[in-house]
């Protein structure tokens, strides 16, 4: 069975280069279900593909990626080490590294998903960005939308999932966490460092965090416990 199974996957390895696709690797390849490919595609060593995949002309999927059920436009370029499932993503994406496409994810032209990013039921509009440490479930971003590194969507809550529905032009800052259900309307602005639990609107400014305190002479606890024990000695 083995064997065999190397025998189907250097047959579909040649149906694909002699439909204009490069594989770095040809041995290294590994198809489990359909792929199409157009033109111009590049597949690096190691990726598999698992279910119904298509990918359009011109796509680069770098190695160790796998993809499932997806469905890639012209000119997407994949980083390595990401995984793909139940993903539709349109022309001139670009993903990773590391990154994770869960089901329900749409992707429109030019949107950027960086390293370390999880999307799942998530939806970004043309332009958007989320390039560092972030988890989008169960939301929407609208077009030319930053989300700043380490945001997250905040959608379970023990018991039902909610949804987060942010405008087009919006700009999140590093580390905010949205509690759905909530909406972020267009061009609003989210502080670093906020939680949000409720509506933002148009043009708005939010920030939802405690204010900084500096205490001067603070002395770290191991030092005021030395300090203490010299007197004694003393």
């Amino acid at each position: 069975l083995a064997q065999l199974e190397r025998i189907h996957q250097r047959r579909e390895a040649s149906r694909l280069m002699a439909g204009g696709v490069t594989l770095m690797d040809p041995a290294r390849i590994d198809i489990r279900g359909s792929l199409s490919a157009g033109r111009d595609c590049v597949i690096d060593v190691n990726v598999v593909f698992e279910g119904d995949v298509t990918l359009g002309e011109g796509v680069r999927i770098g190695s160790g990626c796998v993809v499932r059920d997806s469905v890639l436009g012209n000119g997407v370029t994949v980083e390595p080490m990401c995984s793909i499932d139940g993903a539709a993503v349109e022309a001139g994406c670009r993903i990773g590294p590391f990154a994770r496409l869960r089901p329900g994810t749409e992707l429109a032209e030019s949107v950027h998903i960086g390293n370390f990013v999880e999307t799942k039921k998530a939806s970004l509009g043309a332009g958007a960005k989320a390039n560092h440490l972030a988890y989008l479930g169960d939301a929407s971003v609208g077009e030319a939308s930053n989300i700043g590194a380490g945001t997250v969507t905040c959608n379970y809550d023990g018991v039902d999932k909610h949804r987060t529905e942010i405008g087009d032009g919006v700009f999140v800052g590093t580390n905010a966490t949205l509690v759905a259900p909530v909406v972020v309307e267009d061009e609003a602005y989210i502080g670093a460092g906020s939680t949000i639990t409720s509506k933002v609107g148009r043009q708005e400014l939010a920030v939802g965090r405690s204010r900084q305190r500096n205490i001067q002479g603070w002395t770290p606890p191991a030092k005021r416990k030395r300090r203490r024990e010299e007197r004694n000695k003393g």
